[in-house]
């Protein structure tokens, strides 16, 4: 389900960050660690900070630079890029907005919520791209 919303969205959308967004729903579904891989992912790369920031709802947006930071070894950057149809260059800016507010639908507090209710999630967080 996640997967034909993330596709679907990102294909109406006429945004890249609408596509980024969707792609990255649809690379997070597919990545074998999901949502905590992101979260490990930057707590390894030194950004624990930040996750739990946006965890928390403190702040609204990353760097460009952060995304690459925190999702360095992750592949998702490029994934994303490929499902969307972007370059990593736009995956990387978009989800500088995108993905704080991942991280707080899908992590609140910093922990990871269970895969089976990304779905509505996912359908509630691409609804505000549209």
């Amino acid at each position: 389900m996640i997967q034909s919303l993330a596709g679907q969205t990102g294909a109406a959308a006429g945004t890249d960050q609408a596509k980024v967004a969707g792609g990255f729903i649809e690379a997070l579904t597919q990545h074998p660690e999901g949502i905590q891989g992101v979260l490990d992912a930057f707590k390894n790369n030194g950004m624990a900070e930040h996750v739990n920031n946006w965890g928390a709802g403190q702040a609204t947006t990353a760097t460009p630079e952060q995304v690459q930071q925190g999702l360095s070894g992750t592949g998702l950057i490029e994934s994303t890029a490929a499902k969307a149809g972007v370059s990593p260059q736009i995956v990387q800016v978009a989800l500088a907005t995108v993905l704080p507010m991942v991280i707080q639908h899908f992590a609140p507090n910093g922990q990871a919520t269970p895969t089976s209710s990304m779905g509505s999630m996912a359908q509630s967080l691409l609804s505000k791209f549209v």
